[in-house]
């Protein structure tokens, strides 16, 4: 069963759109949420091929959009609410994923029966995989954690010395989005908000601390997010596990739109991976 664009209503907060994917036969399956990185959304490229493979393991696999990324529920896809993605920022992440969690683990989600609430994987891609990390370390509820592409630091992706004066006086600044040509405004509440919550935000503290399986993925040759970072998350957690993509990118061979019927082969390597550290 494929459920899409889901809607979860909050009291005074922006709502969260998610889809569902399982396997309706009336027994608990692991649960698996997926986390978009930076100018992402849950839709983008490969990303429901890689929902409809985990699926086919028999996992019940949840994907959403963070509620400040841009999008909107009429038009989930891309970015025409700019003003949202420009007051978003990591903690605004953090607690999106909190309430999808609290809701996908509660008495009322209509799929609990599908559910089983003691095996719940966090998979994150690029800074989706930073958000991972923190809330895996401080929340008891997740029992493994996979990134993939992931970043290991958002302090150095928050400003720059050169821009913080400019970026203060003007309120806010500017990032192409390389595809869309979108100028993509950050108001400054983002870096204010990162320096009120630093070492909630420390992805090196989190990795260091966190006591489940993680699972590491990333190309080697990753043009976007170094391999550099992952080796960093590999070295701050003895017990983690670093897999290696050969010969590919940032987002494992895929692109947006992606018109192919399955994913490319990085992106089936990732899948295989993913779905033998759950399983």
């Amino acid at each position: 069963m494929i459920k899409k664009n889901q809607i979860l209503d909050r009291k005074d907060q922006k709502p969260i759109l998610f889809d569902v994917f399982f396997n309706k036969i009336k027994e608990p399956k692991p649960l698996v949420i997926f986390c978009h990185g930076y100018k992402g959304f849950k839709d983008w490229g490969s990303w429901n091929l890689l929902a409809e493979a985990f699926m086919k393991a028999n996992l019940f696999f949840v994907k959403f959009n963070f509620s400040h990324n841009g999008g909107t529920i009429e038009n989930p896809i891309d970015f025409p609410d700019l003003e949202a993605f420009a007051e978003n920022n990591y903690t605004k992440e953090l607690d999106d994923l909190d309430f999808i969690l609290n809701y996908l683990l509660s008495e009322g989600c209509e799929h609990k029966n599908e559910i089983d609430r003691n095996n719940v994987t966090v998979i994150g891609h690029s800074r989706g995989g930073g958000i991972s990390i923190i809330k895996a370390a401080e929340d008891p509820r997740i029992t493994n954690i996979i990134t993939l592409a992931s970043v290991c630091d958002f302090e150095k992706r928050t400003a720059t010395v050169g821009d913080l004066k400019q970026w203060k006086k003007e309120g806010v600044k500017y990032v192409l989005n390389g595809r869309t040509k979108q100028q993509m405004p950050h108001n400054y509440q983002f870096y204010q908000n990162f320096k009120a919550n630093e070492v909630r935000l420390n992805i090196e503290r989190a990795e260091k601390s966190l006591q489940i399986p993680h699972l590491i993925i990333h190309a080697k040759d990753d043009p976007s997010v170094k391999f550099n970072e992952a080796e960093a998350l590999h070295l701050w957690n003895a017990k983690s596990l670093l897999y290696t993509i050969e010969n590919s990118n940032h987002v494992f061979g895929a692109m947006h739109p992606w018109q192919e019927k399955s994913p490319p082969k990085a992106l089936l390597q990732v899948i295989e991976y993913c779905i033998g550290q759950i399983c």
